[in-house]
């Protein structure tokens, strides 16, 4: 039985921060409206695990933090891993009498699509087969921007990066975005879900699940970066708001297996909508847009015959 929705408005937006202001993130970069809900969200008894990446370098420099809970920096490789130790670590703290057995102390992995898609999926994978209480928070920006902005395995199809550039050979990327949410779900783990920073009691609401479902959760946030994806800072949350409202970011959650989308599109925007404000698809030409067109309405009938019925409707004419 799916569980209800404890935030419905802005209204319910919790009033202490727990992410503090100052960090070096871009101008423009979701990031930080992220990880600003995640710990409103999680709260002050939070440990979170980071890893390398650009929300660790831009939160962290020293001598100065924006976390005003623990925080543990590591490898882009190991993040699931330590998150498995520092859970199993509070778990014989408790058996030992050390910390109240009766209180929650939530253990939360934020990294990027490197350290998740690519560097760090054994660890990840590891942790789901373990069956870890931790939720597990996936940044997507799409490509490794904390390194110079090469692709990734959640690069999209035909997105320039610096090692997927555009020129007489290569029109940018080449292969399809991995399925990480699909992956993890295939692990039949209690809770999985899809996020955006532009519906923000929608994320919070999955956040909150993620949270207190017992055992491993995973919640994949889109998050818009305007240094890789070359857009107007100003367009942050607009570009993310049409990635759902053209189906390529489509909003769902799989509890104890039952699968439903959570922000039904009846009309999509055409995917160019979204494709146009973004330098990295500056050079897409109508066939390659019309392809991939052809790839999200894919994926839309995918989605809706899981649902059972029509809740991603057919494009705006």
């Amino acid at each position: 039985m799916a569980s209800k929705p404890v935030y419905r408005t802005v209204f319910d937006i919790p009033r202490e921060e727990y992410f503090a202001p100052g960090h070096g993130l871009c101008a423009g970069c979701a990031a930080g409206v992220i990880m600003k809900i995640l710990t409103k969200v999680a709260g002050p008894n939070t440990i979170i695990v980071n890893a390398t990446g650009c929300v660790e370098v831009a939160t962290t420099m020293f001598p100065y933090t924006s976390w005003k809970v623990p925080w543990l920096h590591v490898a882009f490789e190991n993040a699931a891993a330590a998150a498995s130790g520092v859970e199993a670590a509070i778990k014989v703290l408790k058996r030992k009498g050390v910390i109240d057995p009766n209180k929650r102390i939530n253990v939360v992995v934020v990294a990027g699509d490197g350290g998740t898609y690519d560097i760090g999926f054994q660890a990840l994978s590891g942790m789901l087969e373990r069956g870890h209480n931790v939720m597990y928070v996936l940044y997507d920006n799409e490509a490794y921007m904390n390194t110079g902005i090469q692709r990734s395995g959640g690069t999209p199809k035909y997105a320039w990066t610096t090692t997927t550039p555009v020129g007489k050979v290569w029109k940018g990327e080449w292969r399809p975005k991995k399925p990480i949410a699909d992956i993890v779900a295939a692990h039949r783990i209690p809770y999985v879900a899809t996020a955006s920073p532009s519906h923000v009691i929608d994320m919070m609401n999955k956040f909150r699940k993620g949270l207190d479902i017992e055992g491993p959760t995973f919640i994949h946030v889109l998050q818009p970066c305007t240094t890789g994806w070359r857009f107007d800072p100003r367009y942050g949350i607009t570009i993310a708001r049409l990635a759902v409202l053209t189906g390529m970011w489509i909003l769902w959650e799989m509890e104890h297996g039952e699968f439903r989308v959570t922000v039904p599109v009846p009309k999509r925007k055409p995917v160019r909508e979204y494709l146009k404000l973004q330098g990295r698809f500056r050079h897409l030409s109508e066939e390659q847009i019309e392809e991939i067109q052809r790839m999200v309405d894919e994926e839309v009938e995918r989605i809706n015959k899981l649902v059972g019925r029509t809740v991603i409707g057919p494009v705006e004419e």
